[in-house]
């Protein structure tokens, strides 16, 4: 046995309870007994004291009082670069079946500093040589070159990773945000020699936004997810632990570019405008936009991608997820079924004139300007043209009849006075169409707005997002009702 091994499993200095207002992670619990449980005291941005417990095997009780001394005494920002190599490194090595006690103890670790994350605690103060950045991470290719930029630029870098969902029955390794996430994004982290941070937002996600999903869909509306988990969710949330962390702000691996004119900072396009990604930003509000800068503004994907290669990250080629992050490995319709009670029922399926032409499954299987799955045949292509939730009933017709030039939104958010709109996108993927808002409201909250059209439009859904344009920058959102 190795005697570095041999120390560590003989060292119950720091073995015993946590202590008070100790940030403690635990792991393990796997058929073999092994369970770790760490706990930080945190003073200053400093580990003041570390203490652990184990259960299981020699290897996981070494490993986890290997970790608890190397992070006693350091800054929690070099705690967050430890990882499993680290820790089977201080053991002297480890055989192949007892390399998960390093992983377990680098688990339990890292779920300390996530609850130290998700705390008000200050963690960190600027450095005084250079500017720090914390940069949001996801173990995709996009967020690994955004902070191997800011990193080559020569900025102190600290990562973070948000967990916002973990279900069993959704394939984790297809989601940008699950616990199989977190533990790719950290060893990315990591091999690019960076502290890693999680931050665990899964209780808001699943009320704010999963919750919206599927009472939207039991509505009869089509709510965008994304748009609302980056507006109201994990963009702030990082902004806010990068402020603890002392860093002068948040970069994403967004294809988006923050402009000023002259009134405060605004969202813009990317120069590739096929990956521009500043509509899912669109309900940020311009204080969190202040705080955040997008490494790949200029770049296509690509570019990105050959820096990736260039560099040998591990993700160069890794495919990108079509998913919503919830819905990764299961269909909407089960997912509604398992979460919303949404089950399938039976209703009829209408024509523009109120008369029945078929049977569907369910309204909220349907969204306006849908056209596959409907079920039933024509003389034309049929579109779904509205849905009634409470009637259960679908109505479909033609093409044309979709097109409309003025759109009722609620929920509207300006930054500037609605004089100044000029155009709208009413989907992700849709082009921008010239656009007024009637009455030309003030900058602020609006309960509502009429949105005028200069061409019509074709599938105006409810519960969809219409982001609204001053020239190139956005300078409002709102909720789509109907048209």
């Amino acid at each position: 046995m190795d005697t570095a091994f041999q120390a560590y499993l003989d060292d119950d200095s720091r073995r015993g309870p946590a202590g008070d207002g100790a940030f403690t992670g635990a792991a393990g619990g796997a058929a073999c007994g092994d369970l770790a449980r760490l706990s930080l005291e945190i003073d200053a941005g400093r580990v003041a004291a570390a203490s652990f417990d184990t259960e299981g095997c020699a290897a996981m009780r070494a490993a986890t009082a290997a970790v608890a001394e190397a992070a006693e005494g350091t800054t929690a920002l070099e705690a967050a670069r430890l990882g499993a190599d680290d820790i089977a490194a201080a053991l002297g090595g480890l055989v192949p079946a007892k390399l998960h006690a390093a992983q377990l103890a680098a688990d339990a670790l890292h779920r300390a500093l996530s609850a130290a994350a998700a705390s008000s605690e200050a963690l960190a103060a600027p450095p005084d040589d250079r500017e720090r950045v914390l940069v949001a991470v996801s173990g995709g290719v996009d967020s690994a070159v955004a902070a191997l930029l800011e990193r080559d630029r020569g900025l102190d870098v600290a990562t973070v990773t948000v967990k916002l969902w973990a279900d069993a029955r959704t394939d984790g390794a297809k989601a940008c945000c699950s616990p199989e996430a977190v533990v790719g994004a950290r060893r990315l982290a990591h091999s690019l020699g960076l502290p890693h941070f999680t931050l665990d937002l899964e209780e808001q996600f699943r009320r704010r936004v999963v919750g919206e999903f599927v009472t939207g869909h039991g509505e009869g509306r089509t709510p965008n997810p994304c748009v609302l988990c980056n507006g109201e969710v994990r963009i702030a949330a990082m902004a806010a632990l990068g402020e603890r962390l002392g860093s002068a702000g948040l970069a994403t691996g967004h294809y988006a570019r923050v402009v000023d004119d002259g009134h405060g900072p605004l969202l813009t396009a990317a120069a590739d405008p096929a990956k521009d990604q500043s509509y899912m930003l669109a309900a940020l509000p311009p204080d969190v936009i202040g705080r955040l800068r997008f490494p790949l503004a200029g770049l296509t994907k690509p570019e990105v991608r050959d820096i990736a290669a260039r560099h040998g990250l591990s993700v160069a080629r890794k495919p990108e997820s079509q998913d919503l992050c919830f819905l990764a490995g299961t269909g909407k319709r089960e997912f509604l079924r398992r979460h919303g009670r949404l089950r399938d029922r039976e209703g009829a399926v209408l024509d523009s004139r109120g008369r029945r032409i078929g049977r569907h499954r369910g309204h909220h299987h349907f969204t306006v300007g849908q056209r596959r799955g409907i079920g039933v045949a024509g003389p034309e292509p049929l579109y779904v043209l509205s849905t009634d939730a409470e009637q259960n009933t679908v109505v479909v017709g033609g093409r044309g009849q979709l097109a409309t030039r003025s759109v009722r939104l609620a929920e509207v958010t300006l930054h500037r006075p609605g004089a100044s709109v000029d155009s709208a996108r009413l989907r992700y993927r849709s082009p921008r169409l010239g656009a007024s808002l009637a009455g030309d409201p003030p900058a602020g909250r609006q309960e509502s707005a009429d949105l005028r059209l200069a061409e019509p439009f074709e599938g105006a859904a409810p519960g969809q997002t219409a982001v609204l344009y001053g020239g190139e920058t956005i300078v409002g959102h709102g909720r789509i009702v109907g048209a």
